[in-house]
């Protein structure tokens, strides 16, 4: 590919992934969606945008500053750093209008935000009451003249920088920094109800109003607040030659994070200019640094938990889990994996047939051992109570844990330990490789079990998350899921698998000669086409294979929720390639891959998506499907997704973002929607 054919037909991937961001926007503008829900995707852009500058931004920076790094590479990184800089100013307008018309709306339903300056007199008692009671001694001003360097404070939080005047005498002015203890008492405050509205408080401004009583004390003042936060560098430090164990390791990279470099500040617009310098030299903001004057408030992510004040219906309806069929009875779960495959697919069907069938296994005399992989861990996880039940019961158990999973390190250690108490084998992957598949294997005197997933075995997760997952006693497949744990155990052993594509082992390569298989074939003059379900293709292996296939001839029609660097569309190049990404209520987050095979299907699903992380720096499996039932589910969930006319987005490389058009004479078409009816009604 030449360097005026990659620029046309491959799009990076940071550039890339704030197009799939903005459908998230895009969503939050949708008047058909309900207006609670709206702020929701407002939450979850905000919250989205502040992972993505303290992981992907953080990286990029700091390669541009590495000396090692060719200038070419330089050069690329800094045309991607402005295209995403330029984008995230762009939408920031946009966000700034959409949040804008949702409070508006919001007030035609009679609920409404007031600010410190809006109060009748048993509000302000009201708050007063609430200061004394319940925010005094959480709210601890430092004078930012005792702070040589802010980045010691936590990233990610609500700051108030105050400006504290004196009303007499001097006339001196003192700044002190007040951090927004929103994670004790929500962001959220509802105050009493006036002129027939609910009436909602940023708890930012009911410091605001508290501070005369924060100082109390002090001399007599007027007093202005303004807020900002700052996102640091995540990327963990870890001393590799320490003597530390894993775990002490993980532990000690995230305290490290806690001492990252700033690389984003964002400030209320109407912060004095002395107040911002005061900021940002106690930041040390850097040149690469992103800076963005916004509104009054900050981290916007916390409108994923806005109060509804008895608006049900201006949320999503709720849609009920099933439990299939074949799980109501009292049939035993390992039995009825014994007769056939079994398969869920959350958060349409029920997560708790997975919980029951590791009960089960827990429970039963025939069952010796067995061993999962966990990437992440609910809170108060039922999988892991069901492990550490099985290793009180005498099985053998073992959990291969990934401390590396971004943000979730903490609650995997904690988890860990407590395993680790309760006699569980727990082991922390393979060093520089994370364990990102989804397995899990029951050993027993009648015959082995193992189930392959698409997600995390997370209850949280399966409630969100569309995932699949497959329970099978098939002997070739039940025997590669066991090696590959042998793999963990030894991953530089060599291992060849049949049934399984396992990464880094041979993935990649299998999936390349897939499809070779569907060019031979339309070359040859056979039927072929590939339909797929995915999060992210960004490897340039896997995108000019798929050029190459369309230019064969190949239909490709792909379901691409996040990241994707293919251009669809280019005449000579993939013009037979369509890209789909739906943004909807639940997360689209199962890989599912059909090959034509000639008329004669292959079926995969499992953990990886097309990124060069997945296929050469984690393990992760891919497992064929054969169940005919489930393979019917399969290809009707990736169907379903590609006639998606509500929510179902053209995803051309250039983030036009523009909604699938609907057929003339027929109904607008919502896949999720469509899916939960077909369960329901199964």
């Amino acid at each position: 590919m030449t360097k005026k054919e990659k620029q046309t037909t491959y799009v990076e991937r940071d550039v890339s992934w704030m197009y799939f961001n903005h459908r998230i926007l895009q969503e939050a503008e949708k008047p058909t969606v309900p207006l609670l829900e709206r702020l929701s995707f407002l939450g979850i852009y905000s919250n989205n945008l502040d992972e993505f500058f303290r992981v992907r931004v953080a990286s990029l920076n700091r390669l541009v500053e590495n000396d090692q790094m060719p200038e070419r590479h330089r050069k690329t990184i800094r045309k991607t750093l402005k295209t995403v800089n330029r984008l995230n100013e762009e939408y920031s307008n946009e966000y700034t209008r959409v949040i804008r018309k949702v409070f508006a709306e919001l007030e035609e339903h009679h609920v409404r935000l007031l600010k410190e300056t809006q109060l009748n007199d048993e509000q302000m008692q009201y708050l007063k009451r609430f200061y004394y009671d319940r925010l005094n001694g959480s709210t601890n001003p430092i004078w930012l003249s005792a702070i040589d360097d802010l980045n010691t404070l936590e990233d990610n939080r609500i700051y108030l920088v105050v400006k504290k005047m004196h009303r007499e005498g001097d006339r001196k002015v003192k700044y002190a920094v007040i951090k927004v203890p929103d994670r004790v008492y929500g962001r959220f405050i509802k105050i009493p109800a006036s002129d027939g509205f609910d009436n909602i408080m940023y708890l930012d401004d009911v410091i605001r109003f508290c501070l005369p009583l924060i100082f109390i004390g002090t001399k007599p003042s007027d007093y202005e607040a303004y807020s900002f936060k700052f996102t640091k560098d995540a990327e963990m430090e870890m001393d590799n030659l320490s003597d530390y164990g894993a775990m002490e390791k993980i532990a000690q990279g995230v305290d490290s994070r806690k001492r990252g470099v700033p690389i984003r500040v964002i400030y209320d617009k109407d912060m004095p200019r002395e107040v911002q310098k005061r900021v940002f030299d106690r930041l040390n903001v850097r040149e690469l640094d992103t800076s963005l004057a916004g509104g009054r408030y900050q981290n916007h992510r916390d409108l994923m938990s806005f109060p509804d004040c008895g608006h049900s219906e201006l949320k999503f309806e709720r849609w009920q889990p099933v439990m299939r069929q074949a799980f109501l009875g009292e049939e035993s779960m390992l039995e009825l994996v014994r007769k056939k495959d079994r398969f869920i697919h959350v958060p349409y069907q029920s997560f708790d047939a997975y919980i029951r069938l590791l009960r089960e296994a827990a429970l039963r005399p025939s069952v010796k051992e067995i061993k999962t992989t966990l990437y992440r861990l609910a809170k108060d996880s039922k999988v892991v109570k069901a492990l550490i039940c099985a290793a009180r019961n005498g099985k053998k158990v073992t959990a291969v844990v990934e401390l590396m999973a971004r943000f979730d390190e903490e609650s995997n250690i904690k988890w860990s330990k407590r395993m680790q108490e309760e006699g569980v084998n727990v082991i922390f992957g393979v060093e520089g490789l994370k364990v990102h598949s989804k397995l899990l294997y029951i050993k027993t005197t009648k015959g082995d079990i193992a189930c392959v997933g698409t997600g995390n075995f997370h209850e949280g997760n399966a409630k969100v998350y569309t995932d699949y997952l497959m329970m099978t006693a098939r002997q070739g497949i039940v025997s590669e899921v066991a090696k590959v744990f042998d793999f963990i155990d030894r991953p530089f052993s060599p291992m060849r698998f049949r049934e399984l594509l396992v990464s880094p082992n041979s993935m990649k390569t299998r999936i390349l000669r897939l499809f070779d298989t569907e060019i031979k074939n339309a070359q040859e003059g056979k039927p072929a086409w590939v339909k797929l379900k995915i999060n992210h293709i960004t490897d340039t292996d896997v995108v000019n294979k798929m050029y190459a296939a369309s230019r064969a001839g190949v239909r490709i029609d792909a379901l691409v929720r996040g990241n994707c660097s293919v251009v669809p569309g280019v005449e000579g190049v993939s013009e037979n390639i369509r890209i789909v990404g739906i943004i909807d209520r639940y997360l689209e987050h199962s890989r599912i891959l059909v090959f034509c095979n000639n008329n004669r299907p292959r079926y995969f699903i499992g953990s990886a998506d097309w990124m060069p992380r997945n296929l050469v720096n984690r393990i992760e499996v891919l497992t064929p499907v054969y169940d005919e039932d489930m393979k019917a589910d399969l290809l009707r969930t990736v169907d379903y997704g590609l006639c998606d006319t509500t929510n179902g987005r053209i995803v051309d490389g250039r983030g036009t973002n523009e909604m699938q058009p609907v057929t003339e004479g027929e109904k607008p078409f919502r896949s999720q929607e469509e899916l939960h009816k077909a369960y329901a009604e199964e």
